[in-house]
Order: structure tokens, then sequence, then C-alpha cells
């Protein structure tokens, strides 16, 4: 499993984890295995990142149950994120994300959508300090806010951005990658496949020939290996329910990585489809 260094602490980050909106807000136990098979796949491969957020339904409780039940609960990297107004209801929605994910504390907590992030900063920086979280970081997930994003880590230290990149969808490449990098900001991918929109495009057609010389033997490892192969990616976290899936995704973090010239044969070849 290829890993990155989290700048601000050096810390190694497998490269792919799991996002959990939609797939991981279900309702009764019958959903359950699946759900824990994929941990388990994720654990065993040598992935560690759940991102999560109480925008989610229950994706953070089923997060907390799953884990409960796994000797490996805590070689996971548990990521959530608050999305409220006002520093009392930051600090009441924080403590009912630890309780569901059934932790004392938290690898990160993410501003998500940036909502009322100069409130919850502030909150936040008490709570690392207080060694109940380890990391802080704020998300989007429209190109609209990537200067944004990058105008509030400019002017806050902070140690993760999550944001939305693809292979159809560079924007970032623009600023907001190179200025994470510049001011060491680890970077978190959502919407790698366009919410499923890629994968749909796709997968009708054949994989061209010359993806076996990086080891591609899918879609969707072609599609993670081009986000990956960007120096200034930290981790890609595409969200499934699906054990096999996760394993495919997964494989995407062996093995070479394109170059810059084949980067941009494999952007070409997809918008031909």
């Amino acid at each position: 499993m290829l890993t990155r260094l989290i700048p601000s602490s050096q810390q190694p980050l497998p490269a792919i984890g799991l996002g959990t909106w939609q797939t991981f807000d279900v309702r009764g136990k019958a959903a359950y295995p699946p759900l824990q098979q994929t941990l388990e796949v994720l654990h065993t491969a040598g992935g560690s990142v759940i991102d999560s957020s109480p925008m989610y339904g229950r994706a953070e409780e089923v997060v907390g149950d799953l884990t409960a039940e796994l000797a490996s609960r805590d070689a996971f990297f548990y990521a959530t994120k608050v999305w409220t107004q006002g520093r009392e209801a930051g600090i009441r929605q924080m403590e009912d994300s630890l309780r569901k994910m059934r932790r004392t504390s938290l690898d990160l907590l993410q501003i998500h959508n940036l909502v009322d992030w100069q409130t919850h900063l502030r909150t936040l920086r008490e709570w690392q300090a207080a060694g109940r979280v380890r990391y802080l970081g704020i998300t989007h997930y429209t190109d609209g806010m990537h200067e944004q994003l990058e105008r509030v880590f400019s002017q806050e230290p902070l140690d993760f951005v999550q944001f939305n990149y693809s292979i159809l969808d560079r924007h970032a490449e623009q600023r907001l990658l190179p200025a994470a990098a510049d001011r060491g900001v680890a970077t978190l991918i959502n919407r790698p496949y366009g919410e499923g929109s890629l994968l749909t495009r796709v997968g009708h057609h054949p994989l061209p020939g010359w993806a076996a010389e990086l080891g591609i033997t899918s879609w969707a490892q072609f599609l993670l290996k081009f986000i990956l192969s960007h120096p200034a990616v930290t981790c890609v976290i595409p969200g499934t329910s699906n054990p096999a899936h996760l394993q495919d995704n997964l494989r995407a973090a062996e093995g070479p990585l394109p170059d810059e010239a084949t980067r941009e044969k494999m952007a070409a070849y997809v918008r031909t489809l």
C-alpha cells in the first residue's frame, strides 16, 4: 500500500481510504455484514482512513458499531466533521460524533463545507490542545469553493484540506493542490469517480492496452491511479459498501504510478469515451 506523509507530523498515511457517504447510512443489523467485511478488507490491505460526517445519516454510528467488534479497531484513522452553526451546537455535535463512533478521541476533525468555520476552528484548537483530536481540517466538494479553501488554509495553520478532484474535473490542479503542497497541508480527495458518473461513462469500454504497464486491471484503478499520481495528493477516499469494490480500489495504490505524459494520455483517453 502506497503511503504519503502528513506534512504537519510526518506520519505516513495509506493513500486510499474509505468514504461513508450514503454507503454506511443503513438501518438494521442485517445490513452490517458486508460493511464489516469492507472494513476488514481495508485493514488487511494496509488501509486505515475512514471518513464520515454527521451529514451522512447513520454512517458515524454504523462505523462505531462495526469497528467496536473488530480487533483492529484502534488501527483505523477516524475522520469526521462538524456541520452546524454556533459554538455550543458544534460542541454538542462533536461530542455526539465521539459517542457514535465509540472513540475517546479522533484522528481528524474537519469543518464540513466551511460552515461557520471561524467559530468551529477555535473550538477545534481547544480540542487539539486537550488531546481530543490529532488533526484539524476543512472540506468542500465543488470547484467554486476551491479559492475559499485556499484562502482559509493560507490564513490559518491546518493539517488537512478535503476537496473534489478527478480525471475529468481537474480544477484543483490550477491552484489548490499546489497551494496545499506549498503550505504543508495534507489533502483528502472526495468525488474521485464524480459520484459514479465516471464509472458509468467508461464502464462499457475496454481499458487501453497500455494500462497494463501500470498494473491496472480495472477502470476504478485507472481513475484512482491518475489521482494518486499527483504528488500533492495524500489520500483518496472513494465510498463503497462492497468489499470486492474496495479491494479493487485498494489495488490502485500498488505498483507504478503514471508520469506526467502518461497522466495526460490517460485523461485524453477518457475524454474520448
